[in-house]
């Protein structure tokens, strides 16, 4: 069932309602004369997102766009089931995101390690999308959504191929992962550390420029709509910092997977006990452990890189 919030005018968010869960995965509708949306959802939950979008007084015919902040499927696995049924969609896309939008077989082959056969019922298959219908963005190009001029931000840490994009206009930056997974309701946001990407170096770089662009509002995939910007933005810096310091230290004392989730999971139950009591399910649903450890664990067992450590 879709459930939306109207933020602004011009703005909705559809809840995707991903598995079964409420406050876990925003796509959000610009309308205006060329009526867009930010982020697509995963292919698993396209016809809620449909919903949603006749909910806002929208036809989906009538959608001429989308962005996508990176290509992981619980942010754009519905692209190209989209852009099959409404050919006149354009996709905007970072230029390493880009080939994955074409040619998903990679990106699937990547999930299903993660997954296994729950991919299925959990995120779905992405379709490949024409070349025709991918649009490429660079740091600082502009494009045009609903009524809103927003500038696409390059934004790694969580993955290279990642943008924010920002509305200079009304102080509203759609942060995709960059700023984290925050509990709607609470006070509680941490960083999402899935494989095989992340990189503590460059995501603090990108709180960095999140808060020179000075944002009124950030609008997260995970979950909603947040105000309380340098705290938000505090906070999950700190929190990538005790992360990498724990990673660290497990890989320098040989734990496995298995004790290092146990070591990870402890952190966050504390941490969510402590902000957000009684979330831990959703939490987990936006962000599951096992994805986080093995992201982790893999960041502390590369070669350190110039500078870092």
């Amino acid at each position: 069932m879709a459930r939306i919030q109207h933020l602004a005018d011009d703005l909705v968010l559809i809840d995707a309602d991903y598995n079964g869960t409420p406050g876990a995965i925003s796509v959000y509708v610009l309308l205006g004369e060329r009526p867009a949306l930010i982020e697509t959802g995963p292919a698993s939950t396209v016809e809620t997102v449909l919903e949603g979008i006749r909910q806002a007084g929208l036809d989906p015919r009538d959608l001429r766009a989308a962005a996508v902040t990176h290509i992981h499927l619980d942010h754009a696995g519905a692209a190209g089931t989209l852009a099959d049924r409404y050919p006149d969609l354009e996709l905007y896309v970072h230029p390493i995101g880009a080939p994955h939008l074409i040619d998903p077989s990679r990106l699937i082959a990547s999930a299903r390690r993660l997954y296994g056969a729950a991919l299925d019922t959990l995120l779905g298959e992405p379709r490949p999308i024409s070349s025709g219908r991918v649009r490429v963005l660079k740091d600082g190009d502009e494009v045009w959504l609903g009524s809103r001029t927003l500038t696409a931000l390059n934004s790694p840490g969580h993955a290279t191929h990642h943008h924010a994009y920002l509305d200079r206009t009304s102080g509203d930056l759609f942060t995709g992962d960059a700023a984290g997974v925050a509990l709607a309701g609470s006070r509680y946001v941490s960083p999402p550390t899935p494989p095989p990407e992340l990189d503590f170096a460059a995501w603090r770089k990108t709180l960095a420029r999140l808060r020179a662009a000075h944002p009124q509002r950030l609008l997260l995939t995970h979950f909603g709509a947040h105000t309380w910007v340098e705290q938000l933005l505090t906070d999950l810096e700190a929190r990538l910092n005790v992360r990498e310091r724990l990673a660290l230290e497990a890989a320098a004392a040989g734990l496995g997977e298995e004790a290092f989730a146990e070591q990870l999971g402890a952190l966050t139950a504390r941490e969510i006990a402590e902000a957000a009591p009684g979330e831990e399910r959703r939490y987990e649903v936006m962000t599951p452990l096992r994805n986080n450890v093995l992201g982790l664990l893999r960041y502390a067992a590369r070669p350190p890189r110039r500078g870092e450590r």
